[in-house]
């Protein structure tokens, strides 16, 4: 995650974490992605039941019951695992998440034993009822996707009237004192709506958006094709840029931010390097704090059954089972030639990853993106759009 607003407008300076001493259980949840102990935020996708039909979903969910999904015992065992091991964030995701009966006594659990919990959500199902319990559960943010204005949105997402509720749902939640924001994956069918999401933004006094790459998995895995080019990526990202500084001079406090591809840190520091050399210093300490791609690392996902993954778009690769091992003891066992890869992968990098002289602010990017386009998890990520020169490959 690239903190757009962050960065380009000088919110936040390496002094700010250490201040910390850049230690996770002291940091504000803003800071977390420059702590020094990398402890892991986890996405738990607590159903795998949706009510719509996303084209890229990576949990291929369908609007039905699946059978063999953690129950409230099991779940809240879990949540006492994440809390002993000092797990900064839970991010309720799915499926979709409100479908789960028991969801709010879980993040009520969750919140009460001091972690920070986030949902994740299409937002078609938050009412004003569910939103107050939104707030009472004491989930601190809520996540609305949304993949384009109203034609493209509810195309995309297979439901027609889906980008009205999701904007209801968000309402909902801005009205009942939770912080809401927009979710936007970026892709060939979508991109050229992101003026008019800006605008959206703007409108609703949205205060929190996040662009998203493409990962191909899942259900994803049939939309490679279906990605930017690099020259269009690139364009993307510049707009992205405009549009943050264009807020920040505005006065709007709106935070942008980017996410699944640390190409975006290198560009950004680039950037900056050639506009604010100061700034770009300071950029690159952060970035170089940040890490870049935590898959493994600061980021683990359990799936709806329990199992262990790297992050969300590895569910085709399990590290184990919280029913049969707690996650604790799961994430830090490196004997898995995979985890202890993802751990230490700066050697097995291959290609333009493994020659990049920016390896300290991407560390290789996504993995499972390499890996969907050419078998092999430690090629190079082919949604780098950055050139050999800007890379410093000869």
């Amino acid at each position: 995650m690239i903190g757009f607003s962050k960065l380009i407008c000088g919110t936040v300076s390496p002094g700010d974490a250490l201040r910390y001493g850049r230690d996770s259980s002291r940091m504000p949840h803003q800071l977390l992605q420059f702590s020094r102990d990398k402890k892991p935020i986890v996405v738990w996708n607590t159903t795998r039941r949706c009510n719509l039909r996303c084209r890229h979903c990576y949990a291929k969910a369908e609007n039905r019951e699946y059978e063999g999904e953690l129950s409230t015992k099991e779940a809240l065992a879990m949540i006492d695992d994440f809390a002993s091991f000092g797990v900064p964030v839970l991010l309720f995701s799915g499926g979709e998440p409100i479908l789960r009966k028991d969801l709010l006594k879980l993040a009520k659990y969750a919140s009460d034993k001091g972690i920070r919990t986030v949902l994740s959500t299409n937002g078609t199902l938050i009412t004003p009822k569910i939103a107050h319990e939104i707030r009472r559960a004491g989930i601190s943010y809520v996540g609305v996707s949304l993949d384009g204005m109203e034609a493209t949105n509810d195309k995309f997402r297979g439901v027609k009237g889906a980008f009205d509720d999701a904007l209801e749902g968000i309402r909902n939640c801005t009205e009942a004192g939770v912080k809401a924001g927009l979710r936007f994956t970026i892709t060939k069918h979508n991109y050229r709506d992101i003026p008019g999401i800006f605008e959206l933004i703007d409108e609703e006094k949205i205060k929190r958006a996040c662009f998203y790459h493409l990962v191909y998995s899942g259900r994803g895995t049939k939309m490679v094709k279906e990605d930017l080019d690099h020259k269009t990526t690139r364009e993307v990202v510049d707009l992205l840029i405009d549009k943050t500084y264009e807020f920040f001079c505005d006065a709007k406090d709106t935070e942008i931010l980017t996410v699944d591809n640390h190409a975006d840190a290198v560009y950004l520091y680039l950037v900056l390097k050639e506009e604010q050399p100061t700034r770009a210093k300071e950029v690159y300490e952060l970035l170089r704090w940040n890490g870049g791609n935590n898959s493994g690392i600061a980021i683990g996902n359990v799936d709806n059954l329990g199992n262990v993954h790297a992050d969300q778009f590895w569910w085709h690769y399990s590290f184990g089972n919280v029913r049969e091992r707690r996650f604790s003891e799961i994430w830090t066992d490196t004997s898995d030639p995979l985890m202890a890869g993802l751990k230490n992968r700066k050697p097995l990098l291959k290609g333009r990853c493994g020659e990049c002289r920016f390896l300290d602010i991407c560390n290789g990017n996504f993995r499972v993106r390499a890996e969907a386009v050419y078998g092999d998890v430690w090629a190079p990520d082919p949604a780098c759009y950055l050139t050999d020169e800007e890379l410093g490959i000869s």
